[in-house]
């Protein structure tokens, strides 16, 4: 909460000067835009983390890249949604990572898990119980 304020302060005074810079208008089609693109984005999160959990099964991914990718996606998109340019700034910067991620897994080399396990795999662990033998002790 600390950093909030700040963050909206400057967050109005890069908004105005951007809007005195290119104008009501432009400014107007910027928002627009990038609510736009922010929906869009969330509404397609579903597929782009389908597509991060397959880069994860075939080893290009551990999960911990996975992690940072998923939640850089989202709060991309949710930043982008917000209005405001410095928002928007922070949005394309954690979309950029997630891209980044993304393209530094598609050039790793697929892991297979060749995992053997050693030692006695063909062993079958039985116990025999031999009742016929009780009989005979008894008698």
């Amino acid at each position: 909460m600390f950093f909030a304020i700040p963050f909206f302060l400057l967050e109005l005074y890069l908004s105005l000067k951007m809007g005195e810079t290119i104008g009501f208008l432009w400014s107007a089609i910027w928002i627009v835009a990038t609510i736009l693109i922010g929906t869009v984005l969330l509404q397609n999160s579903p597929n782009a983390i389908m597509s991060q959990m397959q880069s994860v099964q075939k080893g290009k991914l551990n999960l911990k890249k996975f992690q940072d990718a998923s939640m850089s996606y989202f709060i991309g998109s949710i930043l982008l949604i917000v209005p405001g340019v410095l928002s928007d700034f922070v949005g394309v910067v954690a979309l950029a990572y997630t891209v980044y991620l993304h393209f530094i897994a598609k050039i790793t080399p697929e892991q297979t898990n060749n995992y053997t396990k050693k030692g006695d795999n063909d062993v079958i662990d039985v116990e025999i119980i031999d009742e016929h033998t009780d009989r005979i002790d008894r008698s």
